[in-house]
Order: structure tokens, then sequence, then C-alpha cells
């Protein structure tokens, strides 16, 4: 039977968004019904609200979420009522042609991320005769929501609520770009722009894949003092003070790689990225820009010369299933700082008070705390 939830949902750009109570249909085959404990305030949201998400409206908001499993519907084998488990924003069903060669962060079943529809065409979110879908098919902005049991992770009970919710996106991704999608090495300079939520993770991936020279670009003073916390070794406000840096410490053979995790990728960040790095240097973007606007527009020639390369990262080229246990284990044995990443929790009231705080500057990542 269905049940009512309590959701915040945008229901078009420059809105903001609205708390409603939706009514939710209980999960159909191979899904199932979470109660959420926590959700991350992932600034992928915000490009909802402000526009530059090409998603259908109304939406519920969040894709970054945690709880419990609290019913299942028809075939499910992956989880079962009562498990504790963390939602990736992209599903791995372990059988479609990119989670089968290794590439689970491009799993076939996630192919509705921008309407939030499920595989049968059908949606488990209404408002009164209106359909509608979670944001990456999740909605995490919700006490309840369906997935698909591809989408829900298994963990383990020693796992805090407000870690869990952001090791569905913003941890696996940030981390994944240093880590596998640029291909961090020992020894090598990288340099980051923007250590919010997700900077703040590639950060650590840098260091722990032994880098040099972290460098942050960020231009909020609280940002840059949490990149040092992080693993960075110099942090700066432009990146004109970056790329200064950058040749006197290598001595003008510049970075070997440049990772884009801000709120916004702009043209001048993207030519600056690609004028930072040096000979074979890879640019790894992975925060998107405005809707509207074209950032990576320069001229081969900046690409051929250097030999360079400008490469996109989704879920920084992570597998859910293998990585997001992963990542757990380190933070149990101390290498990956979780606790630090969340800066203030929010009731999902609070839910626009929360992105203001985030597009000021406040937070490195704000968590929302569901009633369990």
């Amino acid at each position: 039977m269905s049940i009512t939830t309590h959701a915040a949902i945008a229901r078009g750009p420059h809105l903001g968004w609205e708390m409603v109570d939706l009514q939710l249909d209980e999960p159909k085959a191979h899904e199932v019904r979470i109660k959420f404990a926590a959700s991350g305030l992932c600034h992928s949201d915000d490009h909802i609200t402000q526009g530059d998400a090409p998603v259908r409206m109304p939406v519920v908001g969040g894709h970054e979420g945690a709880g419990i499993v609290e019913s299942i519907g028809p075939d499910v084998r992956r989880v079962k009522v009562g498990d504790r488990v963390i939602c990736s924003y992209i599903p791995a069903c372990g059988a479609c042609r990119p989670c089968s060669t290794g590439h689970q962060n491009m799993c076939v079943k996630g192919l509705n991320a921008g309407t939030g529809m499920f595989l049968d065409g059908t949606f488990r979110f209404h408002l009164g005769d209106e359909d509608l879908g979670g944001f990456c098919s999740l909605g995490t902005f919700s006490q309840y929501a369906v997935i698909s049991e591809w989408a829900a992770v298994p963990i383990a009970d020693d796992i805090p609520w407000e870690v869990a919710s952001l090791v569905g996106c913003g941890v696996p991704t940030g981390w994944g770009s240093a880590v596998y999608a640029a291909g961090v090495r020992p020894g090598d300079t990288v340099v980051v722009f923007g250590s919010g939520g997700v900077g703040s993770n590639a950060v650590q991936g840098a260091r722990y894949a032994g880098a040099k020279n972290v460098v942050v670009v960020d231009p909020v003073e609280f940002k840059r003092e949490m990149a040092t916390v992080f693993g960075a070794t110099h942090t700066f406000a432009s990146a004109k003070e970056a790329h200064e840096f950058v040749v006197e410490t290598t001595w003008g053979q510049l970075a070997d790689h440049a990772i884009l995790t801000p709120g916004v990728v702009t043209e001048e960040m993207v030519n600056s990225a690609v004028q930072m790095t040096g000979k074979g240097g890879k640019v790894t973007i992975t925060g998107v820009g405005k809707i509207n606007e074209k950032a990576v527009h320069f001229h081969a020639g900046a690409l051929i010369g250097y030999q360079r390369q400008v490469r996109g990262a989704l879920f920084g080229d992570c597998n859910p299933l293998y990585d997001i246990p992963k990542l757990l284990g380190l933070y149990r044995a101390g290498d990956l700082k979780l606790d630090e990443l969340v800066t203030r929790t929010y009731k999902l009231d609070e839910v626009n008070q929360a992105y203001q705080d985030l597009n000021d500057g406040k937070n490195i990542r704000g968590v929302i705390v569901h009633d369990l």
C-alpha cells in the first residue's frame, strides 16, 4: 500500500525547494523502499533550482542518501528488510556491458537519472494526479523513497549516517577523480580547483596516491583552510597565484594534473587548468557548468603541443559495489577523513537555508538528518 512522505521538490528554475506531502507507492519487482536517515546536500541538486540541470520538473531533490530498507518488492536479492544501506546515485546492476567490463559508474540502469522514471515507464512519487520522479531516480530529500535494488549498497552498523550518505556521491566522485580518472602517481604535482564536498575528497585521493604537491585553488578562505586538513600542501585564492607557484616549485615543468571540482565550471577555469598542466599532463573535469555556456573551449594546439589530455569523470570512475565498501574501510582505518566533511546538519524543512549556506561558502558539506 502507498504511504505519505514529506519531501522537498523543485517545481522549476529559480523557485527554490518547496516542502510538500507526497504519496509514495509500494516497491515493485527489484525495487526497495528506503526510510532515510541522512541526505547529503550536493551542489548538483543546487544546479536543479538554478536551471542548470536538464531534469524533468517537478522533481524530488536529493541523490546522496543513507537509510534503512523498510520494505522490498518481488525478486529482490541484494538487500533485505532492516538492512542499513547507502544509495548509489548511479545504480550497478552487475550484468550490463559497462558493469560487466568494470565500469559500474556507467551502468545502463541509470539512464533515467534526469526524469526519475522507473524502467517500466512509471513513477513512484505522486502529488495528487501528478507523477514525480526523484533526482537520479532516488529523491533523498524525502522521508521515504522507492529505489532500484541496484542502487542500494549494504553497509555495516558502525558507520554514522551522516558519513554514510556522503559516500553515495561526493566522496567516491572526488576520491576517484584523483585516484582513478586522473591516475595520480607518487611524486606528482596536482592542482584541485574547488575544495568543497567533492574537491576535498579529490585532495584526499591525490595525497593518498602519493602526490608531492597538492595545490588547491578556491576563493573561499574557509575552504582553503579546510583543504589543509584533508591533505592540501598549498592553497591559493586565484588560479594566477597557483600558476606562479606551480611554475616555481616544478622548475617550469608545470603540473601533472589539474582536477576541476568546483560548484560551477567556467571557460576561464578550464583554460587556466590547461595552461597549468605540463607536457603529458591531464585535466580531469568532474564539476559541471552553466547549461547554456560552453566551458571547454580552447585552441587545439594547447593540447597537441604539450600532448595534454582533457577528460570528464563520472562518479570518479568508481565501481559502487567495490569502492563504497573500500572507502568505508579506509575511513575505519583512519586513512580517509569523512567526519570532517560534515560542517553542519539541517532538518529537511531547512533545505533552502542549507543551500544558501553552501552558496555563501560556509559549508564543506551540509547534511540533512531525517527523523528515524
